[in-house]
């Protein structure tokens, strides 16, 4: 009697601020496994934000195994989710890493970026990338960790790149050193009409062109895993896409009239615009994804959304998530109160990395639920502020995905303030399964649609005097933030 062959999959890894995932995904887009790991973030000073790159991996790692052991047979191929902006630098040669991984959310690059501002280099800037001159972005985490390498006499031996870089890394025995080309594109070096390192954004930032890695399509051949001890040699990775990026995908966005929010420690916002680049006030032009063609989109990145609510959770004595979300329905409203949860200061559409956070309209008469309810509130008046500066005007549905959208309050929050129609994916891990579908086009499997059930969908109640009241109020909280100097 033969014995039936393994059902094929891919093995989906998604590689976030605080969690390293790992999925066994089915052509059909069933996820067959799962395993996960958390990620510690350190906070060593003010305005830092960093990880160890081999906490980082030694939790991809453990997902992986985890995921493994609940299927049969090896994948047919590797697809990576990754947080974006966050810098890695290793030993070309040991693989180790040379210093600590700067994360996304880090401002300690803020006053280097000062000292580069002008309008012509901003423009510059804008023009040739897309993006704002904000720390927040990697070329100026990249030039402080070569400045210290160098100073380490490393700089030989480094090699260095964003997280997707250092996965692949890893899982190939260095011998893949490549970046896929949206992550490159949120690094300030990448020309966005070329698609390649620009020379003079290198020279700007004072960073070799010949030290970074080589630019790939997002389903290219990412090369085979080697070396390693849960993974037999020989696994193709197939498919690479930022975090924000293979949301999109996931969700089949790809025209203006559908865009998507991802709740997670930040936010991103972003709406394919095709082969449209256009620079926009106060958001970013980004490459959402290279296969045959580019596909371009506009996106705003907020900082702190996940990171509020649990900072208020923290303040208020309740565990994040469904504790929060339950003292926040208590009052119908948040009272009067304000949270602008600037702790590194904003980014989009604002990019001022001076404001600080602040809270508000407190009376005698605020109570704790008060205060949860302008958590919330937080984090979908910063999706609103965004949506606004990307002109959606065309915009007729908002797709949202995330772990913050398991708050019903939240997402009927985010339709009233926007006064547009928000879904919910049914999905929770559209960003794993973006790259893995990502990774199919590659394998030559057709794409499920992930979002067939519809999801979630919620309609704006709120009448259109209440709404323009809410974003007024929070407008002069925000003015107050940014007014209010740094200590």
């Amino acid at each position: 009697m033969m014995t039936a062959s393994p059902a094929p999959y891919v093995l989906a890894l998604d590689e976030g601020t605080t969690n390293a995932k790992a999925f066994a995904v089915a052509p059909d887009g069933t996820i067959l496994s799962a395993g996960s790991a958390p990620v510690p973030v350190g906070y060593p000073q003010p305005g830092w934000v960093e990880q160890d790159a081999e906490a980082i991996w030694a939790a991809q790692a453990q997902a992986i195994r985890d995921c493994l052991a609940g299927v049969a047979g090896m994948p047919s191929g590797i697809t990576i989710s990754n947080q974006r902006e966050s810098v890695v630098c290793w030993d070309a040669q040991t693989g180790q890493a040379l210093a600590p991984v700067l994360g996304w959310q880090d401002s300690r690059t803020a006053e280097f970026c000062d000292w580069l501002r002008s309008p012509e280099r901003e423009f510059a800037v804008a023009e040739t990338t897309g993006l704002s001159l904000d720390p927040m972005f990697s070329a100026p985490k990249i030039r402080y960790l070569l400045d210290r390498v160098s100073a380490a006499g490393q700089a030989d031996r480094a090699r260095i790149g964003t997280v997707d870089s250092w996965i692949v890394a890893r899982l190939t025995g260095q011998d893949s050193y490549v970046i896929e080309a949206g992550n490159a594109s949120r690094t300030l070096l990448l020309d966005l009409a070329t698609l390649d390192w620009s020379e003079q954004m290198c020279d700007l930032f004072g960073v070799d062109r010949s030290v970074l890695p080589r630019v790939l399509a997002s389903n290219a051949d990412f090369g085979r895993t080697r070396g390693l001890d849960l993974l037999p040699d020989g696994v193709p990775i197939v498919g690479v896409l930022g975090d924000s990026h293979a949301a999109l995908f996931g969700h089949g966005c790809r025209s203006p009239q559908e865009g998507k929010a991802t709740y997670g420690t930040g936010s991103s916002v972003m709406v394919p615009s095709g082969v449209d680049r256009s620079v926009r006030p106060g958001v970013s032009t980004t490459l959402a994804w290279l296969t045959e063609e580019p596909m371009y989109g506009h996106e705003g990145n907020i900082v702190a959304s996940g990171t509020a609510m649990d900072w208020t959770a923290r303040l208020l004595g309740v565990a994040p998530g469904r504790e929060l979300d339950e003292l926040a329905a208590t009052v119908p409203d948040s009272g009067g109160v304000t949270l602008v949860p600037a702790f590194t200061g904003l980014g989009a559409p604002w990019w001022d990395r001076q404001a600080v956070g602040l809270v508000s309209g407190v009376t005698a008469g605020t109570e704790r639920g008060h205060v949860a309810r302008a958590a919330l509130e937080a984090v979908t008046h910063q999706i609103a502020d965004v949506l606004e500066a990307l002109g959606s005007e065309d915009l007729e549905v908002l797709h949202a995905d995330g772990g913050a959208t398991a708050s019903r309050l939240l997402m009927q929050c985010q339709a009233d303030l926007l006064g547009r129609s928000v879904v919910v994916s049914s999905n929770a891990e559209v960003s794993a399964l973006g790259a893995a579908l990502m990774g199919f086009t590659r394998l030559g499997w057709p794409l499920p649609d992930l979002e067939s059930d519809g999801g979630r969908r919620y309609e704006p109640l709120m009448e259109p005097a209440a709404r323009a009241a809410a974003r007024s109020q929070w407008g002069k909280a925000l003015s107050r933030s940014r007014m209010t100097p740094a200590g």
